[in-house]
Parts: C-alpha cells; sequence; structure tokens
C-alpha cells in the first residue's frame, strides 16, 4: 500500500480506498491532482483529498442503494469527512493528543446540574446512544460532503441540519448515527415507494408521494366543511395535496389542491372547534381567490401541535418551491427536475430525523431549504445565488440529486427526455476540484444569513424576557424611559408660560427667521447633526459600558400607588399590555442605537442621518414635500401595486428585529435606586 508521508493515516486509507473503486493507483491519481494543481489555491493536502474523494463519488453513486444498505457508502463516505478535516499527519498528532486529554477528562467525576439530574429514565431518543469511542465529525466537513452528494445533506441547508441533528450529542457527528441517519433516509424512501395513490387521480410521471396520514396505520386527519367534519386520507406531493374522504368501504375521490400554479394562494395555521369556536389549534386552511372558502384540515393530536407544524411546513415547502422556480424563471425542465429532487430529499431527510429525535422533533424548517430561508433574514439573497447556481448544474453527473433519486428507483417514471447528457472529462475535473456549484458566491450568501440570524436571535431573546414582564412592571419601565420627554416637556411649558422670558423671545425669533428665510430644511439638518453629535461623543465617552442597564426603582410610595392601579385595571383593559410592551421594547432599541449598544445599526444610522442632513440641506422642503406627495399618490395606485418591490420593508424589518435593546433590571430596595 502506498503511503503518501505528509497526509495523515485516515487520508492515506482514502486515496488507497478512492483508488481502488477507480481501478487504479494512489501514484496515478497523484499525477492527475498535480497535473491541474496550483499552489496559490493552497492546502495542498485537502485539495488532494477533496479530489481523489469527489473522483470516488462519481462511481460510488452509480450503485448507491446498495452500498448504503451494507453500510459501505456511509463508512467510506464517513471516512472522507475525517480524511478532510484531517489531512495532514500534524492535524493527526494533535487530534490524537487531543481525544488522550479527553479520555483523561472522562475518568474525573462530572458534576451533574440540577436541572439535569431528573432526565426520565424513559428517553428514546437514538442520537444520544449512537455514540462510540472513534473520531467525530464537525460541520466544515458534513457540509464539504453535502455539496458533493446531496443525499447527506444540501449544500444549502447542509449547517441547519447539522446543529439540529447533532444538538443531542454535542454538535459532533458519529459514525454509528450517521450510519443509522443514512439508512433511515433510505428506509423512508422506501416507505413512500409503497404508499397508494390517491384515488379517481392521475399523479404526472414526475410527482412523487412526500406524505400520507390519515390510514389505518397511521394518526387521523378530519377535513372540516362548515359544521360537518369527514375523516380521510391526506396525501402530499412535489405539486399537490390530495384529500380522499372515507367511504363505507373504500376511499372517495380524491379532492386535489394544486400547489404549483402560479397565483396567490397559500397555507396557514387554524383553529377548530364545535360549532366554530376556535378551541383547538392544530389545523390549517388553505385559501385560494379561485375557492369561496379555505379548505381546513384538521390533525388532531392530544398535547402539541407538532403533527399539525410538520404538515404546514411540507406544503409551505412544496408552495414555495414552485414560487422560487416561477420568481426567478427556471423554465429549463432538467434544472427544475432538480430542483424538485433537491426539495425531495430534504423532505426526506426530514421525515428520517423525526425518526431519530422522537420524544424532541426537531424544526421542521432546519432541514428544508425553501421555507428556511422564506424565514431567515436575507434569506432572498441565498435563493437568488441559488438560482444563479443551478442554471450552471449539469445534472447528468451520477451525485446530483436527480440521479440519486432516480438509483434508488425513487424517479424511475421520469420521461427520458429530462436526461442530461453524460459528464464530460471537463466536468469531472471540475466536480473533482472541488468548484461544482460554484459554491464561492452561495457559501457567501449564506455564512452572512447565518451571521445575520445570530444577531436577530440575540435581540429577540432580549425582546421574550421584557415580554415576560408583567404589564405593571413594562409600565413602570415605560415611564422611566420617558422620564426625558417630561423634562422636555416641563421646558416647553416654561417658554410657552413666559417664565424664562428671554428664551422664550429667542425661540419666538428663531421660529419666526426660520419660517421667513424657508430655512425649515435647514433646521431639521440642523437638528439631525445635533444628535449625531450627542450619539458620537455617547460613544467617546462610552456610555453603553458605563450604563450597561437601566434601572428602574419601585422602592417610592407613589411607584407603589402606580403599580397597584395598574394592575386593577389590567383585568379591564387586556390590550395595554401589548401596546406597552410594544413601546418599551422600540424605546429600549433607540436607546441601545443612540450609545452604541447596537454598534452596526448605529453606524448604519448615523450615515442615514448624515445623508438625510445634506439632503435637506441642498434640496428644497418644498420640492421634498411634493416627491412625498407624488411617491404616495403613485405607490397607492394600481400601477403602484404592480411594480412594488417588497425587498426594502422585507430588509428594514430584518434589520430592526436585529437590533437588541438595552438590557433593563428592577431593584425594589432604596439604597440601590440609582441618582
Amino acid at each position: 500500500m502506498v503511503q503518501l508521508k505528509h497526509l495523515s493515516s485516515i487520508a492515506n486509507h482514502v486515496l488507497q480506498r478512492s483508488a481502488e473503486k477507480l481501478g487504479t493507483s494512489v501514484d496515478n491519481l497523484a499525477e492527475e491532482f498535480d497535473a491541474g494543481w496550483k499552489p496559490e489555491v493552497g492546502d495542498y493536502s485537502r485539495k488532494l483529498v477533496e479530489f481523489c474523494s469527489s473522483k470516488a463519488l462519481i462511481k460510488l453513486c452509480q450503485n448507491i442503494e446498495e452500498r448504503i444498505s451494507n453500510a459501505s457508502f456511509s463508512r467510506f463516505t464517513y471516512d472522507m469527512m475525517l480524511a478532510w478535516e484531517k489531512p495532514n499527519a500534524v492535524d493527526e498528532e494533535s487530534q490524537t493528543e487531543s481525544i488522550a486529554k479527553e479520555k483523561e477528562d472522562i475518568k474525573s467525576p462530572v458534576e451533574v446540574p440540577l436541572e439535569h439530574d431528573d432526565i426520565p429514565l424513559f428517553y428514546s431518543d437514538l442520537m444520544p446512544l449512537l455514540v462510540n469511542d472513534e473520531p467525530s465529525v464537525a460541520e466544515d466537513a458534513f457540509v464539504w460532503l453535502g455539496s458533493l452528494v446531496p443525499l447527506v445533506a444540501d449544500i444549502v441547508n447542509g449547517r441547519f441540519t447539522f446543529e439540529t441533528l447533532t444538538a443531542p450529542t454535542g454538535n459532533r457527528l458519529f459514525f454509528p448515527a450517521y450510519d443509522k441517519f443514512l439508512k433511515e433516509i433510505d428506509d423512508r424512501m422506501k416507505h413512500l415507494q409503497k404508499q397508494a395513490k390517491p384515488k379517481g387521480v392521475e399523479l404526472a410521471d414526475d410527482e412523487f408521494i412526500l406524505h400520507v396520514e390519515g390510514t389505518a396505520s397511521t394518526q387521523r386527519v378530519v377535513r372540516h366543511i362548515g359544521g360537518t367534519s369527514w375523516p380521510g386520507r391526506l396525501t402530499l406531493t412535489n405539486y399537490a395535496l390530495y384529500f380522499e374522504a372515507s367511504g363505507v368501504v373504500t376511499y372517495e375521490d380524491a379532492l386535489k389542491i394544486d400547489l404549483s400554479r402560479d397565483i396567490d394562494h397559500g397555507v396557514k395555521p387554524a383553529a377548530t372547534g364545535p360549532w366554530g369556536a376556535p378551541l383547538f389549534d392544530k389545523a390549517i386552511i388553505y385559501e385560494s381567490p379561485e375557492l369561496p372558502e379555505g379548505v381546513v384540515l384538521e390533525f388532531p393530536e392530544i398535547t402539541s401541535s407538532t403533527r399539525r407544524d410538520h404538515w404546514l411546513a411540507l406544503t409551505k415547502e412544496v408552495l414555495l418551491m414552485h414560487k422560487f422556480l416561477s420568481e426567478f424563471k427556471v423554465e429549463c425542465p432538467i434544472q427544475a427536475w432538480e430542483m424538485h429532487a433537491r426539495t425531495i430529499l430534504s423532505i426526506i431527510r426530514l421525515h428520517a430525523a423525526r425518526e431519530m429525535l422522537r420524544i424532541s422533533p426537531p424544526n421542521p424548517t432546519k432541514f428544508l431549504i425553501f421555507a428556511l430561508y422564506d424565514e431567515l433574514p436575507k434569506g432572498d439573497y441565498v435563493l437568488e445565488q441559488l438560482s444563479e447556481s443551478l442554471k450552471r448544474l449539469n445534472s447528468g453527473q451520477p451525485c446530483s440529486a436527480s440521479s440519486i433519486l432516480r438509483r434508488m428507483n425513487l424517479s424511475e417514471s421520469i420521461a427520458s427526455s429530462l436526461e442530461a447528457k453524460a459528464v464530460t472529462d471537463e466536468v469531472r475535473k471540475t466536480f473533482a476540484g472541488g468548484e461544482y456549484h460554484n459554491k464561492t458566491s452561495l457559501e457567501t450568501a449564506i455564512n452572512q444569513t447565518r451571521r445575520e440570524e445570530r444577531e436577530a436571535a440575540i435581540a429577540k431573546s432580549a425582546i421574550e424576557g421584557l415580554k415576560e414582564e408583567g404589564i405593571s412592571e413594562n409600565a413602570l419601565i415605560l415611564m422611566e424611559l420617558l422620564k426625558p420627554l417630561k423634562s422636555v416637556f416641563l421646558w416647553f411649558q416654561q417658554i410657552l408660560s413666559w417664565e424664562r422670558p428671554a428664551t422664550t423671545l429667542a425661540v419666538a425669533a428663531a421660529i419666526i427667521l426660520i419660517a421667513y428665510k424657508e430655512w425649515v430644511g435647514k433646521a431639521m439638518s440642523s437638528g439631525l447633526l445635533l444628535v449625531l453629535a450627542k450619539m458620537i461623543r455617547a460613544r467617546q465617552e462610552r456610555l453603553k459600558d458605563k450604563q450597561k442597564e437601566i434601572v428602574v426603582c419601585t422602592a417610592s410610595d407613589q411607584t407603589a400607588s402606580t403599580r397597584e392601579n395598574i394592575v386593577s385595571a389590567h383585568y379591564g383593559f387586556m390590550t395595554i399590555c401589548g401596546i406597552i410592551q410594544e413601546a418599551t421594547v422600540t424605546i429600549l432599541k433607540l436607546h441601545s442605537i443612540l450609545v452604541s449598544r447596537a454598534h452596526k445599526h448605529a453606524e448604519r444610522v448615523m450615515l442615514a442621518m448624515i445623508g438625510l442632513a445634506i439632503l435637506l440641506a441642498v434640496v428644497p422642503l418644498k420640492y421634498l414635500i411634493m416627491t412625498a406627495v407624488f411617491h404616495s399618490a403613485i405607490m397607492t395606485s394600481k400601477l403602484g401595486k404592480y411594480i412594488r418591490n417588497n425587498q426594502g420593508e422585507r430588509r428594514l424589518k430584518e434589520w430592526w428585529d436585529s437590533i437588541p435593546p438595552t438590557p433593563v433590571r428592577i431593584v425594589d430596595k432604596a439604597p440601590a435606586c440609582p441618582k
């Protein structure tokens, strides 16, 4: 066996196995790689592993179904991830030392936190049990393999899939879990192949069943029509929903809900109950302008709404997939089917993960493509890059999503006209070099979205903490935040009442001069620049570090009386709580921007204020008013609704949601109250 000294033992093993699969030698593979190697790319060992693994995968995917069943595919691909993660001999030595240290740590007693010492004995998730002493795989290696073989994961949502799948095992993927995951995927595919087609309809050649419930072996599905309820079988395909009402002996002809049409339709959660009372939040409703009333489907469940959420996510995924194909004009049948295949595989992976994480079902959107990026900040940018990569795709190569479905006997009925040409040598070289899918721009957009998601998650967690406070606490916080406005109001009151004559005369003269000279824009510009100066001063004085939180004191008798009055009024005015919470969050976010706690957001606000100040200073206000009125008239017309772009509103909402509010602490002792 040829051993390359600069490679780790697992990397040498992968190269040897790859050479055996390809019927060649390691030396020949290394020579072929060196012929196209560019030193400026860097990381020679990893690129060599990528090259050999990619060429072997092309051969391996040609008989993928049999290899999954006997675990040869999972073992080989898992070794590829290990080799990609630790390709150098130096990496292997450091890994050996870290494993030894981990074993040393295991020997020391571990103190279990009190909140985790009551874990039930009937804990039945498979993931924590599928752990061994072998080296484990991290996220980057998993995503790299998913970029080559979309059966394991999709490059678009691979990182989210990995995080959710490995949450019970410390964000590390072990071989038993990986092997079980692939076998569950294979089982889910075979299970879907056995499902009966809906009665009275003819499925299209490229239409495949993705989920079925309401049969004798599954839980019930109920359709509500007015005051009546009809149990039946519900089937989801990559084109439509089919509901078959239960008859005396068999099912009636299916009602088809076409999800592929380019119309204004959608699904959303709904509540059902006797006589139309919304008591049970376990249903979905499909609405379309072509239907006089929505189609209500309920998924009865004793405790949670997990089934309903699962069906809602899958149905939305199919809707959003067709919206994506229509919006980005993916008209080529090969490209469209490749996107269908990737969506089908993502749904199958979700089914497999639900089997492995039964006690705590994963968030469905983390395994889906379009439902995920419909929710995430900057998700539309990722979908735009996905459409560009799809147009450069050659789905004829054996490791594409459509080829995998075909070789696993899930898409045998597809017309031969959708078959792509065989992979050329040039495509093989590009694929083997790790440049498949033009991943650079796509991965950049994905990483940006993940960063935005983390920032938004931090801000939302702080907001949730504020919303958990009662109405009395929120009222006190709001009163504390409005104290500066109270002082400003008193100042204006003093001016209007001539308590300070000199100040009153100065303000009156300034207002008259500004109005006469038409300096309204310059005055507003000066005001914005004044606020900008305050923000710069707050940053220089590091107020965000000096005032890490706003302290609200409840020690005085007057405050206690206010609390009692607000609590007593709570029962009569339930909506006040939500209004106060939103107002409190808004002011805290503005305070966070003002003192540059949200550094990136503050910079954008400062730049916007500079631009607005310049605009108001340069352009006469009357022209701005005319433009605003004209723009408002146009955008509210039919023409405006046709040309309107919602990206601006989405960007603004995502930007606002990602602003972390200033922390608030409430104290009830007088010595702790700030002066």
